[in-house]
């Protein structure tokens, strides 16, 4: 007489695991305002450098720091947020983040002035620094392992619909509300949000805990600011050598470095150096870092190509990026089988190649170029997004232990941010620099006091040229074509970026998973494949 097959020995509580898909759409209407908040910023940026009383007249300098106030705090708390999520219980943290995250909003859209934007921006980043992470440690905890990749991939997927639904949604907003409803919209799907937390997501909790660590948190936190402000200033400037410029530079590197040898002495560190030890996890972690560096630079600068110098409207421009999106709504879910069966160095090589050759593409851009070639370029980025994000996330969650979710989480979103926040900051900087010095011999028109500021950026010279009358309308075509030759230049320094996380991953992440043998289960193939070369 047979018997049945034993049932599978599941880690996750039965009660928890019937409801993990209904768990998994609430973590992500989580993650969706987070990623949807700087996704809608993107189309606002040119609406909030008018000046009053359409926008704030923000300058380009203010406006990354705008971006970039929000992704430092978010990148410099995010691994202690996932250390007390751990600590304190990821449900917790998850609640009390999505409220800050939600008031930080709310203030931020009655801002009046750029530097009170800024530093409501940084409270929202406090909030979605303990959101971001908790969301896929809590994944990690109601699926089994075996389930794990394509839920991460569904995660991923969050991300995809986000981007598509922010710059649409902002649109619709910017055109019928002023500029803050970009902020506003956060506070009811927060208060959804919540609610479904409360009644569906069970608490979990690392059962032995880090310390925390808070001189490693400022280091890194000063160390960050330091390099940014440096970075923007001399892009303000468009001289890196002014002693103010290289003075910052040198001393976020030189606390930054501190930081790392704190790191490497601490028995309780913010960040665990010796999980770099491991040449898969780095690469991954990586290429993550290298492919936001490009896609927020490229993002910055693609919503002054379609507006300023195409002439779209902001629901204009948030449709223009819809492809961008929709390919990573395709593609990320089903990108683990293109790893099964290329594996995870083919698969994120050739994803890294794409968004290469599409940077390069935006070297070709005109203002009279077919639009259609636009959102071809947006649609092979967003595919090329999808098959990097997806392996390189499953690789990093699961090279660290299933309680350790949290960091692994927390680690992977830090260094997503601070590529983020590097890329608006270096190729921001790059634009500004080529902008500034395509049009500095044309505003001799301009009167000497308001040269500098026209020169910041073509919404300044545009700017500038209005209030000039009939006389300023000579400064329209020289604005554009500065414009156009930033956009080339800094499109090339990014596409240069992403080749080199081309070449890092084909270096370094493993071929195809080692076949399947019989009598090993999901978890044990997976460590396989990890170790695979």
């Amino acid at each position: 007489m047979t018997t049945s097959a034993p049932p599978l020995d599941r880690r996750v509580p039965e009660a928890v695991h019937r409801r993990r898909w209904a768990i998994l759409g609430v973590l992500m209407l989580s993650l969706l305002i987070v990623v949807l908040d700087n996704s809608i910023l993107n189309v606002a940026i040119k609406t909030i450098s008018t000046p009053a009383p359409t926008g704030l007249g923000a300058t380009q300098g203010e406006l990354e720091w705008a971006i970039n106030a929000y992704t430092l705090v978010f990148a410099g708390l995010l691994f202690t947020a996932g250390l007390l999520g751990d600590r304190l219980g990821r449900k917790k943290v998850l609640l009390a983040g999505l409220a800050v995250f939600g008031a930080g909003s709310a203030l931020a859209a009655e801002s009046g002035s750029p530097v009170q934007l800024i530093a409501f921006r940084a409270l929202m980043g406090l909030g979605a620094a303990f959101v971001m992470p908790a969301t896929l440690a809590v994944l990690m905890n109601v699926f089994e392992r075996d389930e794990q990749p394509k839920a991460i991939g569904i995660w991923a997927g969050g991300v995809g619909l986000a981007i598509a639904i922010g710059p649409i949604t902002g649109g619709v907003l910017l055109d019928h509300f002023w500029w803050g409803s970009v902020f506003l919209i956060n506070v009811p799907i927060v208060v959804l949000a919540i609610g479904l937390m409360i009644w569906l997501v069970p608490d979990s909790r690392d059962p032995d805990p880090g310390r925390l660590d808070p001189v490693g948190v400022v280091l890194s936190v000063i160390g960050l600011v330091l390099l940014v402000y440096g970075i923007i200033k001399g892009g303000q400037l468009a001289d890196f050598t002014d002693p103010q410029v290289l003075a910052t530079i040198g001393a976020g590197v030189v606390v930054l470095v501190g930081f790392v040898l704190f790191e490497k002495r601490s028995d309780h560190p913010s960040i665990d150096v010796t999980y770099f030890q491991n040449k898969v996890f780095s690469a991954a972690i990586s290429a993550i870092a290298l492919v936001f560096f490009a896609l927020m630079g490229v993002t910055f600068f693609s919503v002054f190509y379609t507006q300023s110098v195409r002439g779209y409207s902001p629901l204009q421009t948030g449709l223009l990026m819809l492809p961008l999106a929709v390919a990573q709504l395709i593609f990320a879910p089903r990108a683990r089988l293109v790893v099964d069966r290329f594996g995870n160095r083919v698969t994120c090589t050739a994803g890294l190649v794409i968004i290469a050759a599409m940077l390069a593409a935006f070297a070709t851009l005109e203002a009279d170029t077919p639009i259609w070639l636009l959102e071809v370029i947006f649609f092979l980025m967003g595919t090329g997004m999808a098959h990097i994000m997806t392996p390189t996330s499953v690789v990093i969650m699961q090279a660290l232990p299933r309680e350790k979710a949290g960091s692994a989480s927390a680690l992977s979103n830090t260094f997503r941010q601070v590529g983020g926040a590097l890329g608006i900051a270096v190729l921001g900087s790059v634009l500004s620099t080529a902008y500034r010095n395509g049009i500095e011999d044309k505003l001799a028109l301009v009167p000497a006091p308001l040269r500098h500021t026209a020169g910041e950026s073509i919404e300044a010279t545009l700017g500038v040229a209005a209030k000039l009358g009939p006389q300023g309308k000579a400064l329209v075509t020289p604005a554009n074509d500065a414009f156009l030759h930033a956009m080339h230049v800094t499109a090339l320094c990014g596409a240069g970026v992403a080749v080199i996380g081309a070449v890092i991953v084909a270096l370094f992440l493993p071929g195809r998973p080692a076949a399947p043998q019989k009598g090993e289960d999901g978890a044990e193939l997976v460590t396989a494949g990890l170790g695979q070369d």
